[in-house]
């Protein structure tokens, strides 16, 4: 009853309006762009997969978790805004509704996945695993078909949850029913749990499992704080593109701009923190069996990627997104949210090819193909959805709450 009244008060305030669409010709525009880019990304996996199949499985996997935990941050970011009853992130919610979106997408980019599962799960899906006793104590959970049902769990909590919240914060620019902000908070908390558990899982099965000798009870919440970092990072970018190309005035503005740059620059120390615990723990127990995981990203030329991970993923954000001036600078906010989006990569990219290459990184063009292709099919996506819909949820009860920003 007490919501009810409170979202009563919050619709009875005075509309704030902005430019509610993108120009037909700048909209079609970007489509074309992005479609540019998912055609370009297309041709250079399947280039890639004939010229070597097994480092572009590594590789592809590099790309597909880099989009999928980056749609994940973004469905994070819409459970906790509805969870608190937030409203300064009434046109930000939209925004990572637009990435979230691709989760449902993401099945047909597992798709590889499941085709080269050999190459990149060998250690437990090859022959040698039945003379591996350590495998074999774990293959109740280590087999393919429970792998398989755990993957078609894990898309089918996310594709529900996303679109749940896609299509009620859509009828809501319809109908202009504040019932169903109501109904979305409500069913906040429970998809919060479901989305802790699923995330937490994938991680284990898609990037953990790679070395299946080695394990980590926080490894989940490591993945966690890199989506975090990605979603926010281009959430960042398309506030800013959208506010210096003059469409969000009111709605969003410099205040909401240095809001999403704090939460950026909050996460970036999380994923340190997180990443700091984990290396601690291995580091002071000096547990061979364990530290093999680190000796491995230490050896050759990984421990400069190791290295440019401290400091570019921690160190250096810290420091430039630490000033409000440089969150609330357009060009500045742009730089360290794209820059953060390359160290994400960086850092998935120090989970996944050490398992390819032990002795040292070896940079290749196939890389960049198994990241353009995902790449390509979330900016088709993002650009869809921006060139096709509202720009921000247009009868939303906390609309006029959202102008009321200030920071201090």
């Amino acid at each position: 009853m007490s919501s009810a009244v409170n979202m009563h008060a919050v619709a009875s305030a005075p509309a704030v309006i902005d430019a509610t669409q993108l120009e037909e010709a700048k909209g079609k525009k970007l489509v074309s762009a992005a479609t540019a880019l998912l055609v370009v990304g297309v041709l250079l996996c399947v280039a890639a997969a004939l010229v070597d199949k097994k480092r572009f499985a590594f590789s592809y996997l590099v790309g597909f978790s880099w989009v999928v935990t980056t749609g994940l941050g973004a469905l994070f970011f819409i459970l906790v805004q509805h969870l608190t009853r937030a409203g300064w992130s009434v046109a930000a919610r939209r925004h990572m509704e637009w990435i979230a979106t691709v989760l449902p997408w993401c099945v047909v980019l597992f798709v590889p996945i499941l085709i080269f599962r050999h190459d990149l799960f060998h250690h437990w899906m090859g022959p040698q695993a039945a003379h591996d006793e350590l495998i074999q104590k774990k293959a109740g959970y280590l087999n393919e078909p429970f792998f398989f049902a755990r993957a078609a769990l894990y898309f089918l909590v996310w594709t529900l949850v996303s679109l749940f919240y896609a299509k009620m914060s859509r009828k809501q620019d319809e109908t202009g029913d504040h019932e169903l902000t109501l109904k979305m908070q409500a069913f906040s908390a429970p998809a919060t749990l479901l989305f802790g558990i699923t995330l937490t899982f994938a991680g284990f099965d898609w990037l953990m499992t790679l070395d299946p000798h080695w394990f980590s009870t926080i490894f989940g919440v490591y993945v966690f704080s890199g989506a975090a970092v990605s979603s926010l990072a281009l959430l960042l970018i398309i506030t800013v593109v959208l506010q210096e190309s003059g469409y969000l005035k009111k709605v969003s503005n410099v205040e909401h701009r240095q809001d999403i740059g704090k939460l950026l620059f909050g996460f970036v120390v999380f994923w340190a923190y997180i990443a700091f615990s984990q290396y601690l723990l291995y580091w002071y127990a000096n547990i061979p069996e364990e530290t093999i995981y680190f000796r491995h990203r230490w050896e050759g030329s990984w421990k400069a990627v190791s290295l440019i991970l401290l400091f570019g993923h921690f160190v250096v954000p810290f420091l430039f997104l630490l000033s409000r001036h440089t969150k609330r600078n357009p060009t500045t906010a742009l730089v360290g949210a794209a820059f953060m989006l390359i160290m994400h990569y960086v850092d998935l990219y120090w989970l996944v090819m050490p398992t390819l290459d032990h002795h040292g990184a070896h940079p290749s063009w196939i890389d960049l193909a198994g990241l353009l292709g995902p790449l390509g099919l979330l900016a088709f996506h993002v650009a869809k959805k921006a060139a096709d819909g509202p720009l921000y949820p247009l009868k939303d009860p906390r609309l006029a709450e959202t102008k009321k920003v200030e920071n201090l």
